[in-house]
C-alpha cells in the first residue's frame, strides 16, 4: 500500500492518483488503462484512487470499500473531495484507496 503513494508523490510525477494505486498493486496493464482518469475523470467523477481500488477487488465488497472510502476521504467524487475545506490531499486518496485494496483483496 505504501508503493502507490510513493509512486503518487514521487518526483518527477509519473502517475496519477489512478495509475498510483494500479501500479503500486503491481497491475501495470491497469496502470497504462488508468492514463485518463486523474483529476475527476474517473468515470461519474469518481476519484481515480478509488475508481482503481474498485477495479482492483471483487465486486462483492465494492459497497464496503465506497463506504469506507467516504468515512476517509468525505467523498467518493473528485470534485467534492477537493471542495472541502480544508481539501482531502489528493496523495491521502491514494493511501486510503490502497489500504481499501490491501483490506479487501
Amino acid at each position: 500500500m505504501n508503493k502507490a503513494f510513493e509512486l503518487f508523490t514521487a518526483v518527477p510525477k509519473l502517475h496519477n492518483c489512478a495509475q498510483a494505486v494500479a501500479a503500486g498493486f503491481g497491475n501495470e496493464v491497469l496502470a497504462e488503462a488508468m492514463k485518463e482518469c486523474g483529476g475527476g475523470k474517473a468515470p461519474e467523477g469518481r476519484c481515480g484512487a478509488l475508481h482503481a481500488a474498485l477495479k482492483l477487488t471483487s465486486e462483492a465488497c465494492h459497497n464496503d470499500i465506497i463506504r469506507e472510502f467516504t468515512e476517509i476521504c468525505g467523498a467518493v467524487e473528485c470534485r467534492d473531495i477537493k471542495a472541502q475545506i480544508p481539501p482531502y490531499p489528493c496523495a491521502e486518496c491514494v493511501r486510503a484507496a490502497a489500504e481499501l485494496v490491501e483490506k479487501y483483496r
